[in-house]
């Protein structure tokens, strides 16, 4: 059990009064954030998302979250979908998925070509390369879960009439192409882990405890006025992607 699981709406609390205090450092100083949460099926991007955008400013706040591309956009540019939603100064951006699509879903399902998914894969670091350039502050977290909790969550997702909208006919080649995804999130970690553009790591199975792991990584980026202490993130939970943790247990095989 990890430390702050039992007062786990305490520990949210605070840690979202945080994250309110950073958000008028970010205003007052023009910074442009943008956070990426990617994972598995079922991983707990859409809740870790609501927990903190939940009390943030909604004109300098945004969750982004794009559907199948259009004609036009298969046509064009890959990245050029997502360019029009990068922060401005002052903006908190979150992608609910975001470029890392080639990566996963469209590289395991078949819907680019072997020589799109290379391409892109060499591509990433020179495009996130412009983005830092250009001020823009990037997080990059992988949500990280067991197969039998996917299973789990995806079986409980079919049955709960309030999570209808999160089905699709994705979910169900999830479990059937487990070590599919496997590999290709092995690959997309090795190839576009980057010092400045680093990934962390999210050990999803416990929704509470990675939320709560998240915004404290957030938060431990930042300097800002009243900042509170004890905002490092518990390793176990969450930690920086090196090579190791693909052959040491830490990453579902």
């Amino acid at each position: 059990m990890t430390r702050l699981q039992p007062d786990y709406g305490d520990e949210l609390r605070r840690l979202q009064i945080e994250l309110v205090k950073l958000q008028r450092h970010l205003i007052k100083q023009d910074e442009k954030v943008l956070v990426l949460l990617e994972g598995r099926d079922a991983a707990g991007k859409d809740g870790a998302i609501k927990r903190i955008v939940e009390h943030m400013s909604p004109r300098e706040t945004r969750v982004v979250a794009l559907g199948k591309p259009s004609e036009r956009d298969t046509a064009s540019w890959y990245f050029q979908r997502w360019v029009q939603y990068l922060p401005a100064a002052g903006e908190f951006v979150l992608f609910n998925r975001s470029w890392y699509n080639r990566a996963g879903v469209e590289h395991v399902m078949g819907f680019c070509s072997d020589a799109e998914y290379r391409a892109f894969l060499a591509a990433v670091p020179r495009f996130e390369d412009l983005l830092l350039r250009d001020g823009i502050r990037l997080f990059k977290f992988y949500l990280d879960i067991s197969r039998d909790e996917q299973k789990q969550r995806l079986a409980e997702r079919r049955r709960d009439p309030l999570k209808q909208w999160k089905i699709s006919p994705i979910d169900e080649a999830a479990q059937k192409h487990w070590r599919d995804y496997s590999r290709a999130r092995d690959a997309m970690l090795r190839a576009t882990h980057a010092r400045q553009a680093p990934w962390q790591i999210v050990r999803a199975d416990h929704k509470k405890p990675a939320r709560l792991n998240i915004i404290r990584a957030l938060l431990a980026g930042w300097d800002y006025p009243g900042k509170a202490a004890d905002l490092t993130p518990e390793r176990a939970v969450l930690f920086g992607f090196t090579p190791r943790c693909l052959a040491d247990g830490r990453l579902a095989p």
